[in-house]
């Protein structure tokens, strides 16, 4: 390996490692709360390394924020009029339903962000707007079709949103209620059980695989 190549290697691997440390951080203590101290120390680094690779505490989570926000849209990205819905928003509410499972911080750190009027996100507006705006005239191409019965797209994925991201955002409350913490098959049996309620609700036939 070049010497180059073994430096972005490096690079990448603290990046990460500060990355995953920020999000359990942030989640835990907000943006106010948080300490770059403390990002550093759960990442097993000084904190001038910290600061080497993210300027300041702001940059830090901005950087978050901006990396939550692609891991969120996943391949509902690249999905089509021509596509099949009930293929589509099934795969879609399984992605999102597995963040929760294994990023749960992530979610709460974007739910505290919005509860508090979305401060950072001005800069991410543009593009969310033009991605929601390109995944609404798909799911418009779907209605129009008669291939869905729901009316309004945007509800559709607000929905998607709310029901998916409850299960990170309440994971607390679910416990105390459940009586126990949901492990990968309670996750499997709530996400089966989410296609089917979205995929009715639309008029959709349910994949075999999720039944």
């Amino acid at each position: 390996m070049k010497l180059k190549d073994k430096d972005e290697s490096i690079g990448a691997l603290n990046r990460s490692k500060i990355l995953t440390a920020a999000e359990k951080e942030f989640a835990l203590n907000g943006y106010k709360g948080a300490r770059v101290q403390s990002i550093a120390d759960r990442a097993g680094l000084p904190k001038t390394n910290v600061l080497y690779y993210f300027k300041s505490k702001e940059v830090l989570y901005v950087a978050l924020l901006d990396e939550i926000l692609r891991i969120w849209n996943g391949q509902f990205d690249a999905a089509t009029a021509e596509d099949d819905p009930a293929a589509v928003l099934a795969q879609y509410i399984t992605e999102k339903m597995e963040i929760s499972r294994t990023r749960p911080y992530a979610s709460k750190i974007f739910a505290l962000e919005i509860i508090n009027n979305a401060p950072h996100l001005d800069e991410f507006y543009t593009g969310q707007i033009e991605w929601m705006n390109g995944r609404v005239a798909v799911i418009q191409s779907w209605i129009d079709a008669g291939k869905i019965t729901v009316k309004d797209p945007y509800c559709l994925l607000f929905n998607i949103w709310a029901t998916s991201q409850h299960y990170a955002d309440f994971s607390a409350q679910i416990t105390v209620l459940k009586g126990k913490k949901f492990d990968k098959a309670a996750f499997k049996n709530a996400t089966n059980e989410l296609v089917a309620l979205i995929l009715n609700g639309c008029g959709l036939t349910v994949p075999l695989e999720y039944k």
